[in-house]
């Protein structure tokens, strides 16, 4: 069964902005990824992650619920000649039923929000390496953070298609419960980072940001998607006819180790 994030796959693979690069230099520098390890990418999508890691390992097991994200993922590692991914259909709840060799490093984006954050470590302790350990990396949002007045034109628009309930969920809202529950768990040495991470949007980027959410996917939308991406097109050139929209975007990253004996 496909999970609502079926019909955004090529929307995110191309429109989602990428992780900041200092996440993956504090990486290669905290894991000492010389292309010997093994890495997990955790909830990868369409390979967000695994492929810029992929290089930096000897082998990277993405692991998605979703068929269509697999796809899209094994179509870009393809493109780009990447032969050392596999892409594997599971969630968080099969990570010790996957039969995995040892894991020198796991890596979860913002799926972590979707996860049992409780389980979800432990059992990750029964995979990884002696010195292995997991990276967290998230958006945060906290109440009373500037926001730029064109991401109103957009939820405007966007609740005019889905009505105001079909919001996109907040991942970065329970930050504290992510490191908190991290800290609490087998891998409880746990350090944070954080950056600011500059985003300049075209209108066909705006759009295309938006048929990468669940709440107006091209099948939730079907064939209103047309009409969704004129009226937005239009909203945002009224707004700013420049046609550039610009944000700043606040990157967590949590990595956790076993505690040092």
């Amino acid at each position: 069964m496909s999970t609502p994030f079926a019909s955004t796959a090529p929307y995110y693979a191309r429109y989602r902005p990428p992780y900041p690069r200092e996440f993956h230099t504090l990486l290669a520098d905290r894991f000492a990824l010389d292309g010997s390890q093994t890495v997990l990418d955790l909830g990868a999508g369409p390979g967000t992650l695994s492929l810029p890691l992929a290089p930096l390992a000897d082998h990277v097991y993405a692991v998605d619920p979703e068929p269509a994200m697999l796809a899209e993922g094994a179509r870009l590692a393809e493109e780009r000649g990447l032969t050392n991914i596999s892409w594997l259909r599971g969630d968080d709840t099969a990570v010790t039923r996957l039969c995995l060799p040892r894991i020198d490093l796991c890596v979860i984006g913002r799926a972590f929000h979707r996860m049992d954050r409780g389980r979800v470590p432990a059992d990750l302790d029964e995979v990884l390496a002696p010195r292995g350990g997991v990276a967290v990396v998230t958006s945060l949002h906290r109440p009373g953070d500037p926001r730029p007045a064109w991401l109103t034109v957009v939820e405007e628009v966007r609740d005019r298609f889905t009505g105001p309930g079909a919001r996109p969920a907040d991942e970065g809202a329970d930050w504290d419960d992510l490191v908190e529950r991290l800290a609490k768990s087998p891998l409880s040495r746990v350090e944070t980072h954080r950056w600011d991470q500059p985003v300049r949007h075209t209108v066909d980027e705006v759009i295309g940001l938006q048929l990468s959410l669940p709440a107006t996917s091209p099948a939730v939308l079907g064939e209103r998607m047309t009409a969704f991406g004129t009226q937005l097109r239009r909203a945002l050139l009224d707004h700013d006819p420049r046609g550039t929209y610009d944000r700043t975007l606040r990157i967590g990253a949590a990595v956790a180790t076993r505690p040092r004996r």
